[in-house]
């Protein structure tokens, strides 16, 4: 019986895929002398830290470490080496390890970068002089390779992935005593069967948001190709993307920060896979304040340093233990009497006000402070990437302020805008909300 060329072809790589499920399958020997390494025993993997058992009880991001440390946190996160030594050296301070990113160009930059061999052959260099400098520093605990980076199939990304391996390769010939990971956006199966198939790194890690809800459906069902260890270096409140609600216009709607310390709850209750034997521990994005859509999306903290409720459900969730004092908690706000879901429109240069809503407890507090703000809305995307600075705030727009309550004109440049309210405690936290709107010229 003959068979044709694609029917052979399909045998061959059922074949090749066979074995290759075999190997991948395979549990690596543990190294045992590592400052940091893996162990498989009984059916579970642990990170072992020094010899000792160590669950990451992490946050994405490098700031307000002491926060950190009184909330029961335990690891830290950094997307590329600046100020690395500052960093490490603070997380020493505080007892904390540091898992240290080091960038790679990605998606629209792939084809450039990596055909360029004098590129490459700096970026090797800078890396593998940076590894060898931090690899004894007591507070390193892994090196993420790259942040979200496509692992595409094609045959011409070979040189990203010869480039990849190469610098991997190198990391664990310098420093063996500490493992190397990458991100991946989301649970995408193409992507951890290219990772799997063409790379050598130790393990994967995950950034996932709303997609952690199949987060343990996914691992069960993909467990037949891929059962390793894995963490998460991000997770969080959805951002802001579908299917969040938006405006016509298309502003996305910002849950209030006392509505987002609920969902932090929440999330991790219902579908963090704590007792998955594979999950090494999580990280909650952002510890510290950034630009991301808004200045507040997923800030847990302000840009002076302080604490949103958020803060408090971490330490929850880490130690078991409420905070003892509460931070300023916001029902809503309304603009022009109405609510964010309700696409509000106005004409340049009108008197509107607006309100916030605390609960009755808060609201009575002449300790709270309240700062109201205007802000373009930051809705262009280059390449599909939000502005990381921050839109400046627009003068002279309000006419009367009274704590909970504002008069303002609008703008006179027709276009989309959010007002702001932070309100600030005496003990160093804060509430945050906001409300979109939109100009229209006459």
């Amino acid at each position: 019986m003959q068979y044709s060329f694609k029917t052979k072809f399909l045998r061959i790589l059922v074949l090749f895929l066979l074995f290759s499920i075999v190997g991948c399958n395979e549990k690596k020997t543990n190294n045992w002398n590592r400052r940091v390494f893996i162990d498989y025993k009984n059916g579970k993997y642990t990170l072992k830290k020094d010899g000792k058992p160590f669950c990451i009880k992490g946050a994405a991001g490098y700031t307000n470490l002491r926060a950190l440390k009184n909330a029961g946190g335990n690891t830290i996160r950094t997307w590329d080496t600046t100020n690395l030594a500052t960093i490490l050296n603070e997380a020493k301070v505080y007892n904390l390890a540091v898992i240290v990113g080091l960038y790679m160009p990605y998606n629209e930059q792939m084809d450039v970068f990596y055909n360029n061999p004098k590129q490459i052959e700096v970026q090797f260099k800078s890396y593998e002089s940076l590894v060898h400098k931090y690899k004894n520093h007591p507070s390193l605990l892994f090196w993420c390779l790259g942040n979200e980076l496509s692992f595409p199939h094609k045959p011409k990304y070979n040189s990203f992935y010869r480039t990849f391996n190469n610098l991997v390769d190198m990391i664990h010939r310098v420093d063996p005593d500490h493992l190397v990971t990458t991100t991946m956006e989301n649970f995408q199966r193409k992507k951890i069967f290219n990772i799997k198939f063409r790379t050598n790194i130790d393990f994967i890690s995950f950034n996932i948001f709303g997609k952690l809800k199949e987060l343990e459906k996914d691992l069960e069902d993909f467990e037949w190709f891929w059962d390793e260890p894995f963490l998460i270096t991000e997770w969080g409140i959805d951002g802001p993307w579908t299917p969040t609600e938006h405006t016509v216009w298309g502003a996305y709607i910002e849950n209030t920060s006392t509505k987002k310390a609920e969902q932090y709850l929440s999330i991790y209750k219902k579908y963090m896979p704590v007792k998955n034997p594979r999950f090494l521990g999580s990280m909650v994005f952002y510890w510290g304040q950034k630009q991301e859509y808004t200045p507040t999306w997923f800030s847990l903290f302000a840009e002076n340093g302080a604490a949103s409720e958020a803060v408090g459900t971490m330490q929850y969730i880490w130690k078991s233990q409420k905070p003892t004092l509460k931070a300023p908690q916001i029902k809503f706000m309304l603009v022009d009497k109405k609510g964010a879901k309700d696409n509000i429109l106005f004409t340049p240069n009108k008197l509107v006000s607006a309100e916030v809503l605390m609960n009755t407890q808060e609201s009575e507090n002449n300790g709270l402070s309240f700062f109201w703000e205007i802000l373009p809305e930051d809705w262009y995307k280059e390449n599909d990437t939000y502005g990381k600075k921050r839109p400046k705030g627009i003068k002279g727009l309000f006419v009367e302020q009274k704590t909970t309550n504002v008069v303002f004109k609008t703008p006179l440049k027709e276009g989309p805008y959010r007002i702001y309210v932070t309100v600030y405690d005496q003990h160093g936290q804060f509430a945050s909300c906001n409300t979109p709107f939109y100009v229209i010229e006459k």
